[in-house]
């Protein structure tokens, strides 16, 4: 199928949605699904000639005839997910608020447990619900922060909004648990795209973490957009987990704007998917802000992991701390690039950002851009990538020491990856992904 074909099965999509449910929601929602349509009708798919996409590829995704998830439920009430997929998100030991479970893009209410009452005015709920009883709720924030676009699959997405998670937490509010967003994609032959939407609101001097789960069988299409949004003083703690299907594909923005002296710390595992994009941009739109990005990819196979992230330091006095690193092997591909903008009136700025990139084969691939652009003239900023292989003389003194071959490479490797992990402040999701690491690493002697 031609891209061309595959933009309007998308419009063709879109046309049916709006007959057949549109009618039921907000008029402003209308208005900002119609607005994103006409982009998509405007720009399309990115390709290799958009220098965002310049050494990622998205063919075998704009080619493809998916079916939209919502055109029949996902999942009969009562029944139950496959021990396997569960396996996937449950974290042994972990105390949540709310597990609040979706699939094939819609809320699966018998799977989640949402408690009846929350502390303090706290919504936790499915953006179809809130839209269907009080979209008031959601008008303010919803849509507002996408502050660099990516290209045609944002527009995609939020021409698609149907469902998706709302957490909420307003002024003063403190949730100490973590609220646990999953999203299930379950293949069922045929290829399908879903589109959830994610909305997280910390009010002034609130304090909450919220995890989202990416799992899935067989081949589809996730499409996903979350917005962040962080008012004066909140501290928000963001872990995004993608085990997708290798053989699913998998695009999602991230996209956060932030207060005066917000914190905010951003955990992004990439494990999973054959073709994956992650775009994480972040706006620091007021004073005293604390923003961290961490992330964490592997890819093997002939697997591709894209990682775009964006930091805006807009005002003065802010930091931003930002560390991924990236282990590849096989015919493994990934992408990193990173930019930070200074802006100009955005003085007393600390940034630093690294990435650093492990290749366990010959074959394997990475393309890495750190950036800055800074147009203020007292500020610290720092940037740099590191791209290697095991290192020789460690390897020497674990051999040294009596350690085989084999045992001495998976435990550099682990050493390596580990780094990300071990700044997870959740203990049991820390490790639950120290014990994946430490499967999936160890290689062959």
């Amino acid at each position: 199928m031609r891209v061309a074909e595959a933009s309007d099965l998308y419009l063709s999509q879109f046309d049916g949605l709006t007959q057949s449910q549109e009618a039921a929601q907000p008029a402003w929602l209308r208005d900002v699904r119609r607005q994103a349509i006409a982009r998509f009708r405007t720009e399309g798919f990115p390709t290799v000639r958009d220098e965002e996409f310049r050494t990622t590829p998205v063919n075998a995704i704009a080619d493809a005839a998916f079916e939209p998830a919502f055109a029949a439920p996902p999942i009969a009430p009562g029944a139950t997910l496959p021990a396997s997929v569960r396996e996937q998100f449950t974290i042994p030991g972990l105390t949540t608020a709310a597990e609040v479970v979706f699939v094939n893009g819609q809320y699966a209410a018998h799977l989640s447990s949402i408690p009846a009452s929350l502390p303090g005015g706290i919504t936790i709920a499915s953006l179809a619900d809130v839209l269907a009883t009080n979209p008031s709720l959601v008008e303010p924030y919803l849509n507002k922060v996408i502050a660099f676009p990516t290209q045609g699959f944002t527009a995609l997405n939020t021409a698609f909004i149907q469902d998706g998670a709302v957490v909420i937490l307003p002024d003063n509010a403190v949730l100490e648990a973590p609220v646990h967003l999953v999203y299930v994609s379950l293949g069922s032959g045929r290829p399908f795209v879903a589109h959830p939407r994610t909305l997280i609101v910390a009010g002034r001097h609130s304090q909450g973490r919220v995890i989202e789960s990416f799992v899935g069988t067989q081949g589809y299409f996730t499409n996903n957009v979350t917005e962040i949004i962080g008012a004066e003083n909140s501290h928000l703690g963001h872990y995004r987990v993608q085990r997708e299907s290798l053989d699913a594909f998998h695009v999602s923005s991230l996209h956060v704007r932030l207060g005066r002296t917000a914190v905010f710390g951003s955990h992004n595992l990439a494990l999973g998917g054959a073709l994956v994009r992650n775009d994480v941009n972040a706006t620091l739109d007021a004073e005293g802000i604390v923003c961290t990005l961490n992330g964490l990819y592997l890819v093997d196979g002939k697997r591709l992991i894209d990682n775009h992230t964006t930091i805006d330091h807009a005002k003065p006095h802010c930091e931003s701390h930002e560390l991924y690193k990236g282990v590849l092997d096989d015919q493994g591909r990934g992408v990193f690039n990173g930019k930070i903008f200074v802006r100009e009136d955005a003085q007393k700025t600390d940034a630093k950002q690294t990435n650093q990139v492990l290749l366990l084969s010959e074959d394997a691939q990475i393309n890495t851009k750190p950036q800055l652009e800074i147009f203020a003239d007292d500020v610290k900023c720092t940037h740099g990538a590191t791209i290697g292989q095991l290192a020789v003389e460690q390897m020497f003194y674990l051999r040294a020491r009596g350690i085989g071959k084999a045992e001495a490479e998976a435990m550099l490797i682990h050493a390596f990856a580990s780094e990300v992990v071990e700044r997870i402040d959740l203990e049991p999701l820390r490790d639950q992904l120290e014990q994946f690491l430490l499967a999936r690493l160890p290689i062959e002697a």
